[in-house]
């Protein structure tokens, strides 16, 4: 069961760390390029991920296992708004998708206590995928006007003399 159950959770850790990276990625060049309230967005929820692979990891290691720290996949260099909200809801939706797999699976090998993290995992996943699908159509509902308020207000913030980061 151990054995198991470690091997899952480690394979969540990769995909964790793989969205913190991705994320802290899209953060950076969001900001870069003027949208601060998506750049925002994607910092707090690559902190959210950082969370989740330090729940995981404690799992791991009451289970006596060892937390590989590895990455499940490398930095997609994507930079337009657009293309960076849906790279990061199909990121979510396989995260849901394999976080209620390895729920079952825990559950089969007799191990609640992980099937519970999974599940928890579930639903903070879901809430991810909801915020970007919504920003996807928040693009698709006001195309480049959307755009143009996050960079209005960055300079508004900038003009008053507040961090734009703030």
């Amino acid at each position: 069961m151990r054995k198991k159950s470690i091997e899952l959770l480690n394979k969540a850790v990769a995909d964790e760390l793989a969205a913190v990276h991705q994320y802290m990625y899209f953060h950076f060049h969001l900001d870069d390029q003027g949208y601060e309230l998506l750049s925002s967005m994607f910092r707090r929820i690559a902190i959210e991920e950082m969370l989740h692979a330090e729940l995981l990891a404690e799992r791991i290691l009451f289970l006596k296992g060892e937390v590989e720290m590895e990455v499940s996949g490398p930095v997609e260099k994507i930079t337009e708004p657009e293309e960076i909200l849906k790279k990061a809801a199909a990121m979510e939706e396989k995260s849901v998708h394999d976080y209620n797999l390895w729920a079952n699976e825990s559950a089969a090998n007799a191990d609640s206590a992980t099937k519970k993290i999974f599940e928890q995992l579930v639903a903070d996943e879901e809430g991810h995928y909801d915020q970007f699908d919504t920003e996807v159509d928040q693009l698709k509902k006001f195309g480049d006007r959307y755009l143009s308020l996050q960079s209005i207000e960055r300079s508004k913030k900038l003009e008053s003399g507040t961090p734009a980061a703030a």
